[in-house]
């Protein structure tokens, strides 16, 4: 990262220059086409030099410290160190972010898919926690959430539930949820006190608009009939519920949530739109991007990204080997920690690759 920074820095310099000769300021295109280029580097190379600034800082007052007889002004020097190297690793965050190249999606709204995987009822209700994690962590942002689509199980949880999450940022902070979640405990159903383990798979799809994703309605088989509770039985007398059918990819999206067949048929086009636009990124990007079903693994217990431990009261998440131990705390929706750690490895292998 250093010897790229100080590539930049030389080239800030240079159009520094550049932008001062006459000959540039005389010719409107070139001067516009510099000035971008000079504006686009300022963040990086302002960070980067105050960045120095507080290495330096620090060093001095360590060095100080070390050489200071007086007791209270070697603790007073140690505690400006300290500062300097709080700030350093602030703006080495901030670096790192302004190097990375940004995800066109990170800001968007994005839809969230949580199904129960192997472990049958105990999934479900694995499934069911899974989704009020993510509600209490949208109502930690300020997001709005709503439900698409859902398949309750006969004892609660979900076979299926599909979950809108909107707000800005929503994409950036979720992304990294994609996978398959294990979680280990006791089960409800289990009458021996055995511990059991069961999966739920999760996929995050950044959420499309119109502009983005156009769906041509000759390309639609739709289907409506009534809506359905656990069991089968009839919750609706009038067929409400929407079914729709993508006939050049074959996907298939039901929604029963509303009582207005309208509305229905509204969420399902938006939960439509978010499958599309992925499947079309998937194609366009296939050496950097997995494919929806690569996200999300088959759901057997060996795959996983993340553990719930119940007897241990700890969360570990396997890609970067983080384990907390506040289990209920992050199920109340508490996932900065792995969040931001997901973020910086992110950055980190990123830059990495060049």
């Amino acid at each position: 990262m250093h010897e790229r920074l100080n590539e930049l820095v030389e080239r800030f310099e240079e159009l520094t220059r550049e932008l001062s000769k006459p000959e540039v300021v005389s010719d409107p295109g070139r001067l516009r086409d510099l000035g971008k280029q000079h504006a686009a580097l300022q963040p990086v190379v302002t960070a980067y030099r105050a960045w120095r600034d507080a290495l330096q800082q620090a060093e001095e007052a360590r060095a100080l410290a070390k050489e200071e007889r007086d007791a209270e002004m070697a603790a007073f020097l140690r505690g400006e160190q300290d500062a300097a190297e709080r700030k350093a690793g602030e703006l080495e965050t901030k670096l790192e972010a302004l190097l990375v190249p940004k995800d066109p999606n990170d800001e968007k709204s994005v839809v969230v898919e949580i199904r129960a995987g192997t472990g049958g009822q105990e999934a479900a209700l694995f499934a069911g926690d899974l989704y009020e994690m993510y509600q209490r962590y949208a109502e930690r942002n300020r997001w709005k959430t709503e439900v698409l689509s859902s398949s309750p199980s006969d004892l609660g949880g979900f076979k299926e539930v599909v979950l809108e999450v909107k707000g800005a940022g929503a994409y950036s902070r979720l992304k990294g949820e994609s996978g398959v979640h294990r979680v280990q405990r006791i089960p409800v159903t289990e009458a021996g006190g055995r511990i059991h383990t069961s999966t739920a798979t999760v996929a995050v799809l950044a959420e499309a608009d119109d502009v983005e994703v156009h769906v041509d309605p000759d390309d639609l088989e739709i289907d409506v009939f009534r809506s359905s509770g656990p069991g089968g039985q009839s919750v609706n007398t009038t067929d409400s519920a929407v079914r729709l059918t993508h006939k050049p990819t074959g996907i298939v999206i039901s929604v029963q949530e509303e009582r207005s067949q309208r509305q229905n048929r509204e969420k399902a086009m938006r939960y439509l739109r978010a499958r599309l636009l992925k499947l079309a990124q998937d194609e366009q990007q296939r050496e950097e991007a997995a494919t929806r079903r690569a996200q999300v693994g088959t759901g057997e217990r060996s795959e996983k990204i993340r553990t719930y431990n119940f007897p241990q009261n700890r969360v570990t998440d396997h890609r970067i080997e983080l384990s907390v131990h506040n289990l209920p705390e992050v199920l109340a929706g508490d996932l900065d920690r792995f969040v931001e750690a997901l973020l910086a490895e992110e950055r980190r292998a990123q830059l990495a690759a060049g």
